[in-house]
C-alpha cells in the first residue's frame, strides 16, 4: 500500500483540520429554465427502458473525499456518493471529477423491469434463469492514500458473481469493507466493454490514476450505456484497454427515448447556437440550392465540359462511392467564379442529422454548414503573420458542430466543436450563450473551423508561435441556426418522416483536385527567416497535413466518419 506525501485527502466528517478545507465544486445549471417539452413517446421522462433493466440518472451527490495537490502541480478532485436514488433502484457506482469545474455529472441507477414481454428483447436472447442486478461478493481494495490508515480515502472494486460485472468503484474513509447491498453488478449480456476516457486525476509520484469512462463503441447504431462512473488503477492502463468494469448496453430496439419530429424543432428552436463569422471572412457560406442556381458544375472524369447542376441536386449521381468519377466545380467564367467564391450569407442555412448517441441515451443534433470556398491559410512564424496565395483553399466545404442533449432530461449536455480533421466536446458550462441556452459558435476565417470562444488559434506549436493561424471573432455575419435550418436526416424515425434532399446522397466530391507548387511558398517563407530558426520551421511544416499543399474538394456529410460515428477528438 501506498504513502500520500504529495496529496493530501481530506474527510468531510473527520476533524482532520491540519490543512485547510477544500472548496467544493458549486452545482451548474443552463442560464435558462429547460421548457416543457411537446409531448410524445419516452423523451425527457427522467427514465429510460433499456431492455431488461430500466435506468433513472442521478445527478445530486453527497461529497465522500477530495484530494488536492500539496505542490500545486494539480487541481485535485472530488468523489460523490449519489443521493436520492429512487425506491427499488441501485447504485451501480460513485462519480468523480476534478475540483477546478463547476459539479455537472450524472451516474445512472438502475432497476429490473416489471412486466417485461418476450416482444422486447426480439432481438436479443435473455436468460430469464438468472436476474438482471446481483449484489456483489466481496471487494478487492484498489489503492489507499496511505499506510496509516488516518484520514485517507479507500478505493474498492465490487467483485461480481460468476456472469456479471462490475460498473463502478467505491470510495469510503475507512479501510472496512462496504456493504455488498451498497451497488449492483449487472449480467454480462446486458453490458458492453468500456475504455479510459479523460484523465481525472494523477497521485503525484504515486502511480494512482482516475479516468473518466466511455463505451468502446460509439456511434448511432452502437448499443453501449455510460454509467457515469469512474475508474482508477495503480498501473499503466492503454486508451483502448479493456477495463475490469463495464457500461451498459441499451438492448429495447424501439429507443423510445429518441425525441421524436416535433420535439427535435423544439430542441433547435431552443438550442439552436448562433453561428458568427470572422469580420474580415470574405467566403461567407450559402445554402447549397444557391451554390447550384449560381452556376455550380457537375464534370465527369475523361469529359472537358461540366454540366450545370438542378437546384435541387436531383441529376448529381447518387449512391456509391467517392471513385474520383465526378466532381463538382465553380462557374467557368471568372465573374461568376469570384461572385460564388463569396457566398451568400442571406441564403445561409444549417443542414441538420439527428442520431441517437451513447446508445439512446442521447441525441447528437448535428448542424452541417456549406461554404462555397475554403479560402487560403494564414501563416503565423513568431511575430509575422503572413498571408497565402494559395496553401489551404479548395472549392466547397462543409463544416459541422453538434449539440449533445440528455434524453432523459432534454437538458443541453455538450457541444463539439469541428476543427478541420479533429475537434473538441466542450461542456455546457464552457459555452458562451447569446440568447437563453442558444450558445455560441466562433467560424475561423477563411477555414471555417468551429470554435466555442473568440480568439486565434494555433495550428502547429502554440509553443514556438508557429503555425497555420485560425482566427475566431464575433462580427455583423451570423447565422441564428434555431431559426435557419432544414432537417436533411433522421433514420431512426423510420421511412418517410424525414425526406432526405437529392444532393445528400452524392458521395464524390464538392471540388476538383488540382496539384500546385504549394510548397514552394513555405519555402520562400523559409528562406527568409534566420538560419537557427530554420530546422524548427521546417520539421512543424512537415507536420501540415497534406492538403494544404494542394486543392482537393471535401466528400458531402455522408461521406464522413462522424454520420454514422462518434466525433472525432
Amino acid at each position: 500500500m501506498l504513502g500520500c506525501e504529495c496529496f493530501c485527502w481530506h474527510d468531510k466528517h473527520s476533524d482532520y483540520d491540519e490543512f485547510t478545507p477544500l472548496p467544493q465544486p458549486q452545482p451548474f445549471s443552463l442560464p435558462s429554465p429547460i421548457p416543457d417539452w411537446p409531448p410524445g413517446q419516452g423523451f425527457a421522462t427522467g427514465k429510460i427502458n433499456l431492455g431488461e433493466l430500466e435506468v433513472v440518472k442521478i445527478t445530486k451527490f453527497e461529497s465522500v473525499w477530495s484530494c488536492d495537490s500539496l505542490h500545486g502541480k494539480a487541481k485535485g478532485a472530488t468523489f460523490y456518493k449519489p443521493v436520492g436514488i429512487p425506491d427499488g433502484f441501485f447504485c451501480l457506482g460513485y462519480y468523480c471529477q476534478p475540483n477546478d469545474q463547476p459539479l455537472r455529472g450524472y451516474v445512472l441507477v438502475a432497476r429490473e423491469r416489471e412486466g417485461s414481454t418476450p416482444e422486447v428483447y426480439r432481438n436479443y436472447d435473455s436468460d430469464s434463469d438468472f436476474p438482471a442486478l446481483k449484489k456483489p461478493v466481496n471487494y478487492s481494495l484498489i489503492w489507499s492514500s496511505d499506510l496509516d490508515r488516518n484520514g485517507c480515502g479507500f478505493f474498492w472494486l465490487p467483485n461480481a458473481p460468476m456472469g456479471y460485472k462490475a460498473m463502478g468503484i467505491l470510495v469510503t474513509g475507512t479501510p472496512e469493507e462496504p456493504d455488498d447491498d451498497e451497488v449492483r453488478c449487472v449480467r454480462e449480456d446486458l453490458t458492453e466493454t468500456c475504455e479510459i476516457k479523460d484523465t481525472i486525476h494523477v497521485a503525484g509520484a504515486d502511480p494512482f490514476q482516475v479516468w473518466s469512462t466511455r463505451p468502446c463503441k460509439r456511434g448511432m447504431c452502437c448499443k453501449g450505456v455510460s454509467v457515469g462512473t469512474f475508474f482508477c488503477s495503480t498501473y499503466f492502463v492503454s486508451e483502448n484497454e479493456e477495463l475490469e468494469i463495464a457500461c451498459l448496453k441499451n438492448l429495447d430496439p424501439t429507443l423510445h427515448a429518441m425525441p421524436d419530429l416535433n420535439q427535435i424543432h423544439a430542441l433547435i428552436n431552443h438550442y439552436g447556437a448562433t453561428v458568427f463569422f470572422h469580420p474580415d471572412e470574405d467566403c461567407l457560406p450559402s445554402s447549397v440550392q444557391w451554390f447550384f442556381k449560381n452556376g455550380a458544375l457537375l464534370y465527369e472524369d475523361g469529359e472537358l465540359k461540366g454540366k450545370s447542376i438542378d437546384y435541387q441536386g436531383s441529376n448529381l449521381p447518387s449512391g456509391g462511392t467517392n471513385d474520383g468519377a465526378f466532381w463538382i466545380d465553380l462557374p467557368g467564367d471568372n465573374n461568376g467564379r469570384e461572385n460564388v467564391k463569396k457566398g451568400n450569407l442571406e441564403s445561409a442555412e444549417l443542414y441538420v442529422h439527428v442520431k441517437p448517441a451513447v446508445g439512446g441515451t442521447f441525441t447528437d443534433i448535428v448542424m452541417w454548414i456549406f461554404c462555397p470556398f475554403n479560402g487560403p491559410a494564414n501563416l503565423k512564424i513568431g511575430l509575422m503573420n503572413i498571408q497565402m496565395n494559395k496553401l489551404g483553399q479548395h472549392v466547397s466545404d462543409w463544416e459541422h458542430f453538434t449539440l449533445r442533449i440528455s434524453n432523459f432530461t432534454g437538458e443541453l449536455w455538450q457541444v463539439y466543436f469541428s476543427q478541420h480533421s479533429g475537434g473538441e466536446w466542450v461542456d455546457a458550462f464552457d459555452l458562451e450563450y447569446i440568447e437563453g441556452n442558444k450558445p455560441i459558435v466562433y467560424s475561423s476565417r477563411h477555414g471555417h473551423a468551429s470554435f466555442p470562444h473568440p480568439g486565434t488559434y494555433l495550428q502547429g506549436s502554440v509553443k514556438l508561435g508557429i503555425g497555420i493561424r485560425n482566427d475566431a471573432a464575433r462580427s455583423k455575419y451570423f447565422v441564428d441556426s434555431s431559426t435557419r435550418y432544414k432537417i436533411i436526416a433522421a433514420e431512426y424515425l423510420g421511412d418517410g418522416v424525414v425526406t432526405e434532399p437529392c444532393w445528400l446522397n452524392y458521395m464524390r466530391e464538392w471540388g476538383p483536385t488540382i496539384v500546385y507548387g504549394s510548397r514552394s511558398e513555405l519555402d520562400r517563407i523559409i528562406n527568409m527567416l534566420p538560419f537557427f530558426v530554420r530546422f524548427s520551421v521546417e520539421n512543424i511544416f512537415d507536420l501540415f497535413p497534406m492538403e494544404l499543399y494542394g486543392e482537393e474538394g471535401p466528400t458531402g456529410p455522408k461521406e464522413k466518419d462522424n454520420w454514422e460515428g462518434d466525433e472525432r477528438c
